[in-house]
């Protein structure tokens, strides 16, 4: 991805403050979440993420 489609990702994550996961985007999401950027919430039925600490610095949120 893109620097400005994971800014765009992670700010609606951000918005959402518990971003479901929607059908196709589980490889978009594990790529922020491999780099560090959010962490997914594995252990409800309907996956989510939310946003670490990296990934509030990587938009400027800190």
């Amino acid at each position: 991805m893109e620097r400005s489609e994971i800014v765009s990702l992670l700010e609606v994550i951000n918005q959402q403050v518990n971003s479901p996961i929607l059908g196709g985007m589980e490889e978009d999401y594990e790529e922020l979440e491999s780099m560090g950027l959010v962490k997914i919430n594995r252990e409800t039925v309907q996956w989510a993420a939310v946003l670490t600490p990296a990934g509030h610095a990587y938009v400027g949120h800190d």
